[in-house]
């Protein structure tokens, strides 16, 4: 097997978006350093309760505004 080919693996802090943080390994950064995740299990809607976060800031009518009717079924159209 060839020396020096796998990266570093050392151990790191991660601080959620709520603050709370642990300690785990990685090949990211360097031994020490602190990741600051902007999107986790406790603030993505996918985790958090579905879409009532998303519509909450915007996202769907922004994806309304760009792709038009896309969402809207035939029979409601005709409404």
């Amino acid at each position: 097997m060839r020396a020096d080919i796998h990266p570093d693996y050392h151990e790191i802090k991660v601080v959620m978006t709520d603050g709370t943080e642990y300690t785990t390994r990685s090949t990211w950064g360097k031994e020490g350093d602190v990741m600051r995740l902007d999107v986790d299990s406790k603030s993505h809607p996918a985790w958090s309760g579905g879409t009532h976060k998303v519509v909450e800031k915007g996202q769907l009518s922004k994806f309304e505004k760009r792709f038009g009717t896309f969402l809207t079924s035939s029979s409601e159209e005709k409404e």
